[in-house]
């Protein structure tokens, strides 16, 4: 018999998140970012977060919204570019900022998941990213040692999930939310979809439900798109 991990909403799933904390946020750029339990973050006021994500939003939207009431301490991140308060915040001194290769990131997030303390890679080496890190040689070419990322609190969007937390990610949003998901101490999963357990292929789950320990349906998704490109008529 699994155990049934379905909260009512973003208010229950987020209540015991407190001033402080670590979070991980899904997501990459405003594709599959978990929009419902960003907008109760911004109503509970918690402050002094540190945020894990590849990015911070746009001004308006996503984890910008959190950046707007000054309620994150730290960003842990990839890219600034869509996001002006980020940027203001960041070289105003504000906002403390550890940029990290995208692929790093990600790999950083995995590797916590997994159980594996450190690992070497060769981006970064030779800038400010390598400073302070020890280098090895790996095939004659230089490697920086990074360190595994953890979180808190991991929260993720998925498109399904079923009552034991299982999830399946579309498109895009498989980018961030499957190696976050692994690495909070507490998993939150947002879907837009919740089934009951059974109904999804298991051939088709990307996060396992073992990872997962809160899941509940989200609603009213807005799922902006940071740079619209269209073709001009004639």
């Amino acid at each position: 018999m699994s155990i049934n991990k379905v909260v009512a909403n973003a208010q229950e799933a987020t209540k015991d998140i407190k001033d402080n904390m670590t979070l991980m946020l899904g997501g990459f750029g405003l594709c599959g970012i978990p929009e419902n339990c960003i907008t109760e973050l911004v109503k509970m006021q918690v402050k002094g977060l540190t945020c894990i994500s590849n990015n911070a939003g746009v001004d308006d939207f996503g984890l910008g919204l959190l950046l707007q009431q000054k309620q994150i301490k730290k960003m842990i991140s990839s890219y600034v570019g869509e996001n002006d308060e980020f940027e203001r915040q960041m070289l105003s001194g504000e906002l403390e900022v550890d940029l990290i290769p995208q692929g790093s990131l990600a790999e950083r997030c995995r590797a916590g998941g997994a159980g594996i303390p450190a690992f070497f890679t060769p981006a970064g080496y030779g800038t400010e990213i390598a400073e302070g890190k020890e280098v090895r040689i790996f095939d004659g070419k230089p490697h920086i040692l990074e360190s595994a990322l953890h979180a808190d609190f991991a929260i993720v969007k998925a498109w399904k999930g079923d009552t034991a937390g299982n999830l399946i990610y579309k498109a895009t949003a498989r980018n961030f939310n499957p190696m976050m998901a692994m690495a909070g101490k507490i998993t939150i999963a947002e879907v837009e979809e919740l089934v009951p357990e059974g109904e999804l292929d298991p051939n088709f789950i990307h996060t396992p439900g073992i990872f997962v320990q809160r899941i509940f349906q989200g609603s009213n998704y807005e799922k902006r798109i940071e740079q619209r490109t269209v073709r001009q008529k004639g």
